[in-house]
């Protein structure tokens, strides 16, 4: 029933996508495919109406919310409990979104639902991001008319497209390489980055980079949700050493490609204290709770 995604698979389940309300970075399909390998996915049709996600991780399997419209959501949800009660398997859906929640109104006795906060994603106002105007974004600015004015004719923004890959991935290569410790979700970055750069034409999401000198030295992915006119930043890597340089790429990046987004969704921090610093410092909006739910455990005189 379930199989393995591929990418001549991406055009047609892409549709499930963006059916309803979700501010989560899941709302897209890129990061499905990004960590496919690092969660052992497989996905599965279910009536022709939703998309069925089925991921593992240490604790075992798991199933995300179902992807389709919200009037279908309950009957889908419905049927990820039979599966699981068909194996007998300790039912379990991740990263859920608030939206979801309120459309199927679990009753508590018999779900529990339990909010990751290392999972919830970051939302920016997409036209600070593109203006930096304020107070608030006064060191980011600062930052930026640095580089502007050291790199003055010198800087390119560029779109990228599957032609660069060679560079893409040489620039990548060099970025790993700076840094002094390779986690495992970086990792599991890479490959998922590997694969999508031999099979970029699929996706609807859109590659960018900055040239300096006629060199890449920055590099960026994001997808836009059309539902929520939501811009989602997958990936953005810069080098270090060039002050403003991560500031310059965010912020062409939604100049040019999300020029309509009310909303940026940069995702969350992984529970990385530097990543957290880095991602409060761009003044997030709000965040994109995400939540655990399973059957709750009953005792043995049937009470919860």
């Amino acid at each position: 029933m379930y199989k393995k995604l591929c990418a001549k698979d991406v055009a047609c389940l892409s549709g499930f996508f963006g059916r309803r309300k979700n501010l989560t970075c899941d709302s897209v399909i890129f990061d499905s495919f990004l960590w496919q390998d690092y969660f052992d996915l497989a996905y599965h049709i279910w009536d022709g109406r939703a998309l069925l996600l089925r991921m593992r991780d240490k604790d075992g399997y798991f199933s995300t919310v179902p992807i389709c419209d919200e009037e279908t959501l309950p009957e889908a949800f419905a049927e990820l409990e039979r599966e699981y009660a068909e194996v007998g398997a300790p039912f379990r859906v991740c990263w859920v979104d608030e939206e979801a929640l309120e459309i199927l109104k679990l009753p508590p006795e018999k779900y529990s639902v339990t909010e990751i906060p290392d999972q919830a994603d970051y939302l920016y106002d997409a036209e600070k991001l593109r203006t930096l105007a304020g107070k608030k974004y006064h060191k980011k600015k600062n930052h930026l008319n640095a580089f502007l004015k050291e790199y003055e004719g010198r800087w390119e923004y560029r779109r990228l497209h599957r032609w660069s890959r060679c560079e893409i991935w040489s620039f990548l290569t060099r970025w790993e390489e700076d840094k002094e410790n390779i986690e495992e979700h970086m990792e599991a970055e890479m490959t998922g980055l590997h694969h999508y750069l031999f099979n970029m034409d699929v996706f609807d999401a859109v590659m960018a980079g900055i040239y300096i000198d006629g060199r890449l030295e920055a590099f960026t992915i994001g997808s836009y949700n059309k539902h929520d006119r939501m811009s989602v930043v997958h990936v953005e890597k810069a080098n270090k050493d060039i002050r403003g340089l991560y500031v310059l790429i965010s912020q062409q990046f939604q100049i040019h490609e999300f020029p309509d987004a009310l909303l940026v969704n940069r995702e969350d921090d992984v529970g990385i204290p530097a990543l957290r610093a880095a991602k409060l410092s761009w003044q997030p909006v709000a965040m994109a709770r995400k939540y655990d739910i399973t059957h709750a455990v009953r005792q043995e005189n049937g009470a919860l």
